[in-house]
């Protein structure tokens, strides 16, 4: 069975799906096996391609008009496909010709997962010099601290004269969680 998905970037009624629309359904798609998205590319939240996704089963083909209706990303363009793939459903795109049913669609789709493995090695290198390279000017990485040596200071003495940590974090203005994390990671 073949199962549609379509999307627009707006929400408003300057776009629609009208042409998208006709060209699944002229590819075979039946109109009751269509779902629909009206938002950014960009955005995580995508009801109808959760529901898209969840819909299909194994033996099932999944149709777009083109590749840039579905993932947001090169990676997460493949990460769809690969999950696709995990249930035994096929994918198709229009608008590039590619069918993962056929030989050209599986090495098309292989090539991809090629370039997405290699754009996210480059990735993870380009993030590990920056971070080495923060560390060789005396910089670290993660969240800052949140209780500077002084303030802790301060708060220990108050804690030891016996304010409670309640008085406390309402003193020196700060989370009763953030306080009761600095005293564990300072008691190691």
């Amino acid at each position: 069975m073949f199962v549609g998905y379509m999307r627009v970037s707006s929400d408003n009624d300057r776009q629609t799906t009208d042409l998208q629309r006709d060209a699944l359904i002229a590819a075979g798609v039946d109109d009751r096996h269509l779902f629909e998205d009206r938002a950014s590319g960009a955005k995580d939240s995508r009801p109808g391609l959760g529901k898209c996704l969840d819909y299909l089963k194994a033996g099932d083909t999944l149709v777009v008009w083109r590749l840039d209706r579905l993932g947001r990303s090169l990676p997460h363009l493949l990460d769809i496909i690969a999950g696709l793939r995990e249930k035994g459903v096929a994918f198709r795109s229009l608008n590039e010709g590619m069918d993962t049913a056929t030989p050209h669609g599986e090495l098309l789709f292989h090539l991809f997962g090629a370039l997405a493995q290699y754009e996210r090695a480059l990735t993870r290198e380009r993030v590990m010099a920056g971070l080495e390279a923060a560390r060789r000017r005396g910089r670290r990485g993660g969240r800052p601290v949140a209780i500077d040596a002084e303030k802790l200071e301060s708060i220990l003495a108050a804690l030891e004269a016996g304010a409670s940590k309640a008085s406390v974090c309402r003193t020196y203005g700060i989370p009763r969680s953030t306080l009761i994390d600095t005293l564990a990671r300072n008691a190691r």
